[in-house]
């Protein structure tokens, strides 16, 4: 069920897949939105109820004026506190796993459990693929012939409005996210203190093998690293691995 909240004058917008199960706080990449996690929420279901943030300059919610780490960061505390759910395993993907471990870092008796997608504790960001999209296209099918194979990856985020087909995201705003996103991340790392889990694929352009094992070592008895077949949308290339994954992750915490 799609839902809403407002943070100061901007309105937020949500998935919740809903259920009985215990509450895992989901967050996406750039490109994407809540509904990204459809199929993940599918497979943890009924044990865990996925909830889901667009967020800002994302799907349904609203643009800003700043696309800052503290902004995104102030974005998941507001949401977390909406839901009033109490502490929450958190999941995020690329910007939202830096996000998330930013969070679960500074408010760390709000977060149980920690799964990280794809993104290091180091990122430096390549937005030329951003300035490459089309902005408008005349159709579906003229968009996502522009969009080639990165096609399925940016499926959920399509919309038509009066100028033709493009994205439910501005392509400045992702420019401006993605350099903010840049940047040595370490200090908010090593700051988390729950159990966490950190999935990497295997054919990744964002993150590589031995960052990743530095990553776990610098939190070692905390933290551990899944390799799976899969670039760096690993809940889309590999789906039953990454669900599987998770879902293990969560059932030995206990």
């Amino acid at each position: 069920m799609r839902r809403f909240f407002t943070v100061g004058s901007r309105s937020l917008s949500y998935l919740d897949f809903g259920g009985p199960g215990a509450p895992l706080l989901a967050l996406h990449g750039h490109y994407n939105e809540a509904s990204a996690f459809a199929p993940l929420a599918e497979a943890l279901a009924p044990r865990w109820r996925v909830i889901a943030l667009d967020q800002r300059g994302h799907g349904a919610s609203d643009r800003a004026e700043s696309y800052d780490r503290d902004d995104y960061v102030a974005d998941v505390a507001a949401f977390h506190r909406h839901l009033e759910v109490g502490p929450a395993v958190l999941l995020g993907h690329s910007l939202g796993g830096v996000n998330a471990y930013q969070y679960a870092g500074r408010y760390a008796d709000r977060v149980t459990a920690l799964i990280v997608e794809d993104i290091g504790a180091v990122v430096d960001v390549d937005w030329s693929f951003t300035t490459s999209l089309p902005r408008h296209a005349p159709s579906r099918a003229a968009l996502a012939s522009a969009l080639g194979p990165a096609m399925p990856y940016l499926e959920c985020s399509v919309r038509r409005s009066e100028d033709g087909w493009g994205f439910s995201f501005d392509l400045g705003d992702t420019v401006a996210s993605q350099k903010a996103l840049s940047g040595d991340h370490w200090k908010d790392w090593v700051a988390v203190g729950c159990p966490t889990l950190l999935i990497r694929g295997t054919r990744s352009d964002e993150l590589a093998g031995d960052h990743a094992r530095e990553m776990i070592a610098r939190r070692a008895g905390q933290a551990r690293l899944v390799e799976l077949p899969a670039g760096h949308v690993v809940h889309h290339d590999a789906q039953a691995q990454f669900a599987a994954a998770v879902s293990a992750f969560l059932s030995g915490l206990g």
